[in-house]
């Protein structure tokens, strides 16, 4: 395919992209460079080598990163692709396509955020409400349930057959982003119905990602849980339960059984949000906030400088913890 001339002009502003306009962009690369954001997780690896193995399979040039932290959680590593992942020092300075999937902002690409600069061209495809189009061209779908899923419509438009490998890494992204579908919407089982007649084992890679942790975390979880507060009239008298996470609870433990802590506080019955303050230096923390029904807590990241989901967002915060806690209670009303 050749380049289109409003494709390859650089000088654009960014633009929307459909999803056969995004097609285009693609199939005209002639080396791609596919981002991940930092302390990933399975929606942004399993699109990043779902993506490169279609690339690859067309002959284009690929290779896949993430910038932090040094290793793919054990979790993610029997996904298919994980050879075509290169260490950060090894990702091209320059490159004719770079593609971010499920990176809100460019932020959010950590330290290889500066290969931007060395693209002839960007491409964002994500589905966070919150996304700042910090592409030449962006493909973000809102209303989709992972980045997963719009990578299957994406497939579907460009004639790229589902197969279980990329069945595998498209359903990681779907179960995960869904929690475990519970927060599932029309269509949503459609997909995942039709990821499993690849053959894939929906329950194996479920658990995997889900259900599996090192004993090391059983006592973290214990010691974060004992830090728990009830605050009953936060968010409007409907309650908010947090807990704190030091670095000395997680030491030894990887950053999937520090984002999975999050999951247990949210089960609170009197409280519609949760909140997770997980230290990651002194004085410096890392926010991930819930909610069940009512308060949009993408609209209250994004007001503390971070952004995410309706029911699942987050942020960074720096100073002492009862401080970062009462700007969340304020932020909440």
């Amino acid at each position: 395919m050749t380049h289109c001339p409003d494709v390859a002009l650089p000088t654009h502003a960014p633009r929307d992209l459909s999803l056969q306009d995004a097609v285009d962009v693609l199939g005209s690369a002639t080396s791609v460079t596919v981002l991940c954001h930092v302390q990933p997780d399975a929606d942004t690896i399993g699109s990043g080598l779902a993506l490169a193995a279609v690339l690859k399979r067309q002959g284009i040039p690929v290779q896949v990163a993430f910038a932090s932290p040094s290793e793919l959680p054990v979790s993610m590593r029997d996904l298919p692709g994980v050879d075509l992942l290169c260490p950060v020092d090894d990702v091209a300075d320059e490159v004719d396509l770079l593609v971010a999937v499920d990176c809100g902002s460019a932020g959010r690409l950590g330290s290889l955020a500066s290969r931007l600069a060395g693209a002839r061209r960007s491409l964002v495809i994500d589905h966070h409400r919150s996304n700042t189009r910090f592409g030449m061209f962006n493909l973000v779908d809102d209303a989709a349930e992972s980045t997963t899923a719009v990578l299957a419509q994406l497939f579907d438009v460009w004639g790229v057959p589902i197969d279980a490998d990329l069945a595998h890494c498209l359903y990681a992204g779907l179960v995960t982003d869904t929690g475990s579908f519970r927060w599932g919407q029309a269509g949503t089982h459609t997909l995942a119905e039709r990821l499993l007649a690849t053959g894939i084992d929906g329950g194996a890679i479920s658990r995997r990602l889900l259900d599996t942790h090192p004993f090391g975390w059983l006592p973290m979880l214990g010691a974060v849980l004992s830090t728990a507060v009830l605050v009953p009239d936060a968010a409007d008298g409907r309650g908010l339960v947090h807990a704190v996470i030091r670095c000395t609870d997680s030491a030894g433990l990887g950053a999937e059984e520090i984002e999975s802590v999050i999951d247990i506080v949210r089960t609170t019955a009197e409280a519609e949000v949760a909140a997770v303050f997980k230290e990651t230096a002194p004085q410096s923390w890392s926010v991930s906030l819930r909610s069940k029904a009512s308060v949009d807590v993408a609209a209250v990241a994004s007001g503390l400088g971070g952004g995410g989901h309706r029911f699942a967002a987050g942020y960074t915060a720096d100073g002492p913890v009862d401080t970062v806690v009462a700007a969340l209670r304020d932020a909440l009303g």
